[in-house]
């Protein structure tokens, strides 16, 4: 910079020479400072980096009054100690203020990783920096990220006094700005800012970059994990998890082909806790203190790590997206309140994408008992974009995969409201929510059920419910009817008795119906929807039965005619069973087909009804039962007595028909989990015309069992063979040693002794007893 005017080294004007520095290096360009001549000579060497960084990046806006592509950098010459004096200021001398100020920003540009750059920052006029520079203030000193050192929020300025869009934050620690980095980035200050947070260290990165481009050496291909290899058994097997003790196993269920399962991994202390497949059985997870772990493959590999401590439960996402971690922080004092942690993971990548904190009451959770109404935000049947929160009067709903709040039609970003809020629950299949109100307002407003969709938040049809004690909502599995369950008050308001509001949501209008029970001082036990198809069952417990008896009644959303065979949508009663031990159902995911369990104080009875036909196919027991599953397939059932019981620990496998196949007794048992099977890619066209065909496909399958049957009577027989054979060997090595062993005995036996090792030729003596009645003597009382 020699000939640029002014001292030596210095711009025209001596005010000292220009310190470009990367503080903000975004699209507002790099600050430009003049300051005078530093006294620390490491300076120097940044401020000449700092230049080759400014000059070296395309398309910057040039400083004022300054021209980079006039000045050479290896020009740069700064006063020495060979000029005469010590940078202009001799060493004893009292630094002015001017000089305090420049050792600050000299120490701070050789420690970046104390300083942040906040860019999205609103653009204000001056009167407005105050209000903006305390908002930043309360973000950015939380006390869990850190302190700040005094004045250490700079917000740049141009010409007019208007803000630049970004800020400059400088913490005590680079600890506190990590966390501001990791806490604070993405975060919406409204819906026109989203704050974009990095730490200044990066400039040192920027730095490192190569002028000249080098690709990047090619690496090899490496396959990844098949997630889908357990879908390609030649048999059509599904596989199960089971766990017990400290161990965890996978089987392939076999009981149709063998009579008992096919082991496929084995490991000890997998877990810590629990297991959990994902909804489409794509991978297994564990639970650790360290939080959750994703394992599947052919070689059950670790796919994917998820750091959240002291994980308690654990949620996937339906289209296996998102993982959604849940963890409890006890409290230091008993005063107190317990902390609720969420974190919500993507599933690939691993990344955390946000993380929800607060009371443990406000999540659902007891701080006494640790009880979790689970899952806390509910996952809409929308190709995971929605997901929703349950508050004091409002529905906070939340979009994917921003994780921020939804908005609505207008623009704004805010909580649904909705007084009295009981209860709400996403359709399986759409964006539509149905939610449930109390009576409120003194009495004057009435109960009701909503359907909402969002995120438009149109009302598809809202039903006023009058003297409501209480109602639960029942979503079909496939989205198209919704069933309530409601409780309402008698005109004395002393008892209640039940009554159903059925919707049909797929059809126009969304039309309602009514159904009541004939006995309507009966107890409403369960209400289950068929799973593909148009059938519910209700179990109820009637005011004339005792003993544990109950009522099931199953019923057709749909009337057909038998003479024309036209369809009639109303609710029509197919039959009532009578007198059962049930009190609990289990529908087959395929239809047709229901289990009636009595689990828990009615002993584990099971009954496997055909709903199809109107006819209980068996009945049958598993004492102490506390789980019922189906497979994914309908064709087989898993009952299991889990270690709530201390005893009958063990799994029992079943057909769809009610046949025993296996029993397997573990001790202290405690999961047994069917693995989920991804949708069908068959559509609901070729899906009936194979059931309607169903005969011509029956042939080929009905082979496969007999060669099975076969199979196992060749390998029962080869058994029995092989046993039969073991026994003749063992049974003519035995002779062959007593013929070769008869001399020995004879010489042991003495010359009084038995000639010959025939017992028959020795001597039998029978003694004979007689019985002799005495006297006989009756006694009357």
């Amino acid at each position: 910079m020699r000939g640029v005017g002014g001292r030596k080294g210095y711009p025209p004007g001596g005010r000292g020479p220009v310190v470009l520095s990367p503080f903000c290096p975004s699209a507002a360009g790099l600050a430009v400072r003049s300051i005078p001549p530093p006294r620390n000579p490491p300076l120097r060497e940044s401020m000449a980096s700092t230049m080759a960084l400014y000059m070296g990046v395309p398309g910057l806006p040039a400083p004022v009054g300054f021209d980079p592509s006039s000045c050479d950098v290896d020009d740069v010459v700064l006063p020495d100690e060979s000029l005469g004096f010590d940078f202009g200021v001799s060493l004893d001398e009292s630094p002015s203020p001017e000089e305090a100020q420049l050792a600050k920003m000299s120490s701070t540009l050789e420690n970046f990783s104390s300083v942040v750059v906040v860019d999205c920052i609103p653009v204000v006029p001056r009167e407005k920096q105050d209000k903006l520079l305390a908002v930043l203030g309360k973000i950015f000193r939380h006390p869990e990220i850190g302190s700040t050192v005094p004045d250490g929020i700079h917000m740049p300025v141009d010409a007019n006094g208007t803000s630049k869009g970004f800020a400059i934050i400088e913490y005590v620690s680079p600890q506190s700005a990590q966390k501001a980095v990791e806490s604070i980035n993405g975060y919406r200050l409204d819906k026109n800012h989203v704050f974009s947070v990095f730490n200044l260290a990066s400039a040192e990165r920027l730095l490192a970059i190569p002028r000249t481009y080098e690709p990047p050496p090619s690496k090899p291909y490496t396959p990844t994990e098949n997630l889908f290899s357990w879908l390609m058994d030649a048999r059509g097997r599904d596989q199960f998890a089971s766990r017990y003790s400290d161990q965890t196993e996978i089987f392939w269920n076999d009981a149709k082909a063998t009579g008992k399962e096919e082991p496929v991994y084995q490991r000890q202390n997998w877990t810590e806790s629990f297991v959990q497949w994902s909804p489409k059985g794509t991978c297994i997870a564990t639970v650790h203190r360290q939080g959750a772990a994703l394992w599947g493959g052919p070689e059950w590999a670790r796919l994917q790590r998820f750091a959240h401590p002291n994980t308690r439960l654990i949620d996937f996402s339906p289209d296996e997206k998102y993982l959604v971690c849940f963890s409890l922080q006890e409290p230091s004092h008993p005063r107190e309140s317990a902390q609720a942690n969420l974190g919500f993971f993507d599933l690939r990548t691993g990344k955390k994408m946000r993380t929800f904190s607060g009371p443990a009451e406000d999540y659902g959770t007891s701080a006494s008992s640790g009880v979790t109404s689970w899952p806390v935000f509910r996952w809409s049947g929308g190709e995971d974009r929605l997901f929703a929160k349950m508050g004091k009067n409002c529905v906070s709903v939340y979009e994917c995969p921003s994780f921020g709040m939804c908005t609505t039609s207008e623009g704004d970003k805010k909580s649904y409201t909705a007084e009295a809020l009981s209860d709400f629950r996403w359709s399986p299949s759409a964006n539509i929510m149905a939610l449930f109100q109390k009576e409120h307002g003194g009495g004057n407003a009435p109960a009701r059920v909503s359907l909402v969709e969002f995120p438009s938040r149109k009302d598809i049809r809202q039903k006023a419910l009058f003297s409501v004690a209480e109602a639960a909502l029942n979503w079909h599995p496939q989205g198209t009817y919704l069933g309530v369950t409601v409780d309402r008050y008698t005109k004395t308001r002393k008892s209640t008795y039940t009554g159903f509001e059925l919707f049909r949501v797929a059809e126009k209008d969304c039309p309602m119906e009514v159904l009541e029970l004939q006995d309507k001082k009966a107890r409403i036990i369960c209400f289950a929807w068929e799973p593909k198809g148009h059938r519910f069952c209700i179990v109820s417990a009637p005011s004339e039965i005792s003993g544990g008896r109950t009522t099931v009644d199953f019923y057709s959303m749909l009337t057909t005619d038998p003479k024309t065979g036209t369809v009639d949508r109303k609710v029509k009663h197919l039959t009532t069973l009578k007198s059962r031990q049930c009190n609990a159902v289990y529908w087959s995911p395929a239809g047709k087909h229901i289990v009636l369990a009595g689990l828990k104080s009615m002993n584990g009875q099971l009954e496997f009804y055909n709903v199809e036909e109107l006819e209980s196919m068996a009945q049958s027991e598993h004492f102490m039962c506390t789980d019922v599953d189906w497979d994914p397939t309908g064709r087989f059932i898993s009952t299991s007595v889990t270690s709530v019981h201390q005893m009958e620990n063990g799994y029992n496998l079943w057909s769809f028909s009610g046949k025993m196949l296996s029993r397997t007794p573990r001790d202290r048992f405690l999961q047994y989990l069917w693995r989920p099977r991804p949708p069908s890619l068959l559509g609901e066209k070729k899906e009936a015309e194979i059931a309607k065909n169903l005969k011509s496909y029956a042939k080929r399958y009905e082979d496969e069992d007999e060669r099975l049957r076969e199979k196992q009577d060749t390998n029962l027989a080869s058994h029995r063979k092989r046993l039969m054979d073991e026994f003749k060997g063992w049974e003519k090595r035995i002779m062959e040693r007593r013929a070769f062993e008869a001399k020995e005995r004879r010489s042991l036996r003495g010359p009084n002794g038995y000639i010959s090792d025939d017992e028959v030729e020795g001597t039998i003596e029978e003694e004979m007893e007689a019985e002799e009645v005495l006297e006989v003597r009756e006694e009357v009382e």
